[in-house]
């Protein structure tokens, strides 16, 4: 099934030294902050708003932008909140963030993040093997920098855009009234472009985007 979204998002604590199992709540909460500054990125770098409302943070030992338009924060706050429990309760697939031309609606990109739940923590509420936070984090931060990166070699939006974000989840699961259910947004004559992945031992989330060609 997907659906359109909510969200919040706590920064995490520094990594401690020691190897040690990451909690399923604490990977939960790893995967929704990617996912705040992924969303972020990728409408700072497609231009889907202004330069000018956008701001500089430091995250994963970068400079990332983040919008200081209060509904889109608000929107992709409330989003990851309910991405957050889907997380925990290992019934998630995938997060899509779509890309559409506003006079027409049709879709000219998908940055699609597919999701694997080792579903054996839900039992334990940990992972079965140790790895550091920041190590977690490193990988995150090559992610954000292929989005970054991504400019060289996406085709021009020269269109004012919108983006709408899905999410995939199990077909049994029951989801909020609010959300709608939504198409797969198929593009015509596309290319797909596979980026890098990170994994906490409770959640691997693989990035990959699907852009029309316009050749």
């Amino acid at each position: 099934m997907d659906t359109f979204f909510s969200l919040p998002f706590e920064i995490m604590p520094p990594a401690t030294q020691q190897q040690h199992a990451i909690t399923l709540k604490g990977s939960a909460e790893i995967v929704a902050e990617f996912f705040f500054y992924g969303i972020n990125s990728i409408l700072y770098q497609r231009g889907i708003y202004p330069t000018e409302q956008f701001q500089r943070t430091a995250q994963y030992g970068m400079s990332l932008l983040v919008t200081t338009d209060n509904e889109v924060t608000t929107y992709v706050k409330e989003l990851l909140a309910q991405v957050k429990g889907w997380l925990m309760n290992m019934c998630i697939q995938k997060l899509v963030v779509v890309i559409k031309c506003k006079e027409t609606n049709e879709t000219l990109e998908k940055w699609q993040f597919n999701i694997e739940c080792d579903k054996t923590a839900k039992e334990t509420g940990k992972a079965g093997a140790g790895k550091e936070e920041k190590d977690i984090r490193k990988e995150i931060g090559s992610v954000l920098r292929q989005i970054t990166a991504s400019v060289s070699f996406l085709p021009l939006l020269d269109k004012v855009c919108v983006f709408d974000v899905l999410v995939y989840t199990d077909r049994d699961l029951e989801v909020p009234e609010e959300w709608g259910e939504s198409n797969a947004h198929f593009i015509e004559n596309s290319e797909e472009v596979r980026l890098r992945s990170f994994n906490t031992r409770i959640h691997k989330v693989d990035a990959m985007v699907c852009y029309k060609n316009i050749d």
